[in-house]
């Protein structure tokens, strides 16, 4: 009878290199890059003596980089937002660090509090405001790195780009 008590290793399971795979320097995959993403969000000691607010423009700040990758940290006092955009060839996370902020398509509108993530493709088209009465702080890793932001002016400009694309929520 076969189960799992009747499976034995034999010798020292280190010693069989071929099944063992070498750690990742750098995030290459969506579950890493969300993992990424999650790791610096929880670690508040890295991001948190860097944030400023001001109420003339976005602050944003380029916490780190990796092969392929940039990693920024964003701060949204009452009433500042990002305008209809996309990220060009840059696939992307989002995740609230602190506070709310609402994400914008042509599908509608959706709240993103403290915790929430957003995973999205090249060419998603959204606006991500702060509408809440308290500041807010967000962190965004690009990958391939951001190399462009291009603006859309009509209020639903091509919401079809946004839902081809696609942007899917993150849970814990």
């Amino acid at each position: 009878m076969n189960s799992d008590s009747d499976l034995q290793i034999a010798g020292d399971i280190l010693e069989v290199p071929h099944l063992l795979q070498a750690p990742r320097e750098h995030p290459s995959t969506v579950a890493e890059f969300v993992g990424l993403a999650r790791s610096l969000a929880a670690d508040r000691s890295r991001w948190e003596h860097l944030v400023r607010y001001d109420a003339t423009a976005r602050w944003y700040h380029r916490l780190s980089t990796g092969p392929g990758y940039e990693v920024w940290l964003l701060s949204w006092v009452p009433g500042q937002g990002s305008g209809r955009h996309d990220h060009g060839r840059s696939s992307g996370v989002l995740t609230v660090l602190n506070g709310t902020l609402t994400e914008r398509t042509g599908r509608g509108e959706r709240a993103l509090a403290t915790g929430a993530q957003r995973v999205f493709a090249p060419g998603y088209v959204h606006e991500v405001v702060n509408d809440a009465l308290e500041p807010a702080v967000s962190l965004h890793v690009y990958f391939p790195g951001l190399t462009e932001m291009p603006m859309h002016t009509a209020p639903h400009c091509d919401g079809r780009a946004g839902e081809r694309a696609g942007a899917h929520a993150v849970t814990a």
